[in-house]
């Protein structure tokens, strides 16, 4: 709890000294795709309560975006002050531009890790119970910005399956997000 503590204040006063710096009266905040916009708008309401009175701006504004590059895109251009992402997405915006984002936090899992698992799902009627069902079929992708849809499972899935992705699926695609 105390880390939790500890690394939510570091990240506070990176966010006060970015407004402060940039003597902001609205701070932006994009939210990407995983659930339903009015629900990700309903979690991400405490800060649009409690953000402007911790570092200093007048107002909080959310940005959800259909998908990750819609997130990417605003940070590129600047229309964005904050945002959270996953290991890819932040890759594809510091090698586009590279002073265009500063990381100021990660989260901790209840374990004490700062990964996650990918998972991978099949109809229940398919028959698929393992990875060597999936020889010849299609395989969706989640979004190609999204670390755990994505990234992770196109660099592990080979070693996993022994072949190329590619010649192992019949066929790939993106079901374009987590939901």
């Amino acid at each position: 709890m105390l880390k939790k503590a500890l690394l939510s204040a570091v990240a506070l006063f990176a966010l006060v000294g970015h407004a402060q710096a940039e003597d902001l009266k609205e701070f932006r905040v994009g939210i990407i795709g995983g659930e339903n916009e009015a629900d990700r708008l309903r979690n991400y309401q405490c800060l649009v309560d409690l953000l402007p009175a911790a570092i200093g701006v007048e107002k909080v504004s959310l940005f959800p975006a259909a998908d990750y590059d819609g997130v990417i895109q605003g940070l590129l251009g600047g229309t964005l002050d904050y945002a959270e992402l996953g290991a890819s997405g932040y890759a594809k915006i510091y090698l586009a531009k590279a002073d265009a984002v500063e990381p100021i936090l990660t989260t901790v899992q209840t374990d004490g890790s700062t990964g996650y698992h990918s998972i991978m799902v099949a109809r229940k009627d398919s028959g698929i119970t393992k990875l060597e069902d999936l020889r010849g079929k299609k395989l969706g992708f989640a979004d190609p910005d999204s670390t755990s849809g994505y990234l992770v499972p196109l660099v592990t899935l080979p070693e996993a399956i022994g072949a190329p992705v590619k010649e192992y699926f019949g066929e790939t695609g993106f079901g374009g997000g987590h939901e």
